[in-house]
């Protein structure tokens, strides 16, 4: 009898796999428009069918949450952690992109308004497509992003994604999220627009471009902007 429970179970459990493999690559594929080249997909869905793996060992039914509500988070945040370790992005883009986080505050906290692309070039003592060129090599390392301001992309679109978090995780959580919204309102329209469009709608950077009518390079650098700006304002926030 404890033989074929076994079996039912590991039967049951193949199944499930089968049935959200289809979940795993279309995860995959979503965030591989937004990766460089050198982002296999392959890897992607080897480490998301380990993160559906843990999920089908993992889910509660009596949380409430759907099992594909529940594994998704688990599969994209497998893949995430993959891309992480397996970081690309040299040092010299990691230190622009403090350099440029900390022009933005310190300028914003002086002036108190948005600042310019010009006037964050200046602070920093360079030309503005030097300042630009930053912005696109950050954007193109993926090396700030929604959940580097200390909540997951996936939390933003449905709030029944909190599953498993204590009482007090989930309170601080909210009370970050809807920081985290106020501040978005508050950028300038543009960089509001295009984080809507990319988190919200889900669009790649060239389907913005062509809503903006603008070139896909100029939407990395506002996407990257609108990064820097929302990671400075939630220091302040934050401390």
């Amino acid at each position: 009898m404890v033989k074929a429970n076994a079996y039912s179970i590991q039967t049951d459990k193949t199944a499930l796999l089968e049935q959200y493999t289809v979940l795993v690559k279309r995860i995959a594929y979503h965030l591989l428009a937004r990766l460089p080249a050198s982002v296999l997909v392959d890897d992607l869905i080897q480490s998301g069918m380990i993160g559906l793996l843990e999920a089908s060992n993992n889910f509660d039914h009596s949380k409430g949450a759907s099992f594909e509500t529940f594994a998704g988070i688990r599969i994209r945040g497998a893949m995430l952690d993959e891309i992480r370790r397996g970081d690309w992005t040299p040092r010299s883009v990691h230190k622009n992109s403090r350099m440029v986080s900390e022009a933005i505050k310190e300028l914003e906290a002086t002036l108190g308004r948005d600042v310019t692309d010009t006037e964050v070039a200046d602070k920093l003592d360079i030309s503005l497509n030097e300042y630009h060129h930053i912005l696109n090599d950050v954007s193109s390392g993926k090396i700030i992003g929604i959940d580097d301001l200390g909540v997951s992309e996936d939390s933003l679109i449905s709030d029944e994604n909190s599953t498993e978090d204590e009482p007090y995780n989930q309170i601080e959580q909210t009370v970050f999220k809807r920081a985290l919204s106020d501040c978005i309102s508050t950028l300038p329209e543009r960089e509001s627009i295009v984080l809507s469009l990319y988190y919200d709608e889900e669009l790649n950077l060239r389907e913005i471009g062509q809503v903006l009518d603008v070139s896909e390079s100029r939407v990395s650098q506002i996407h990257s902007q609108a990064m820097h700006r929302l990671k400075a304002r939630m220091q302040s926030w934050k401390s």
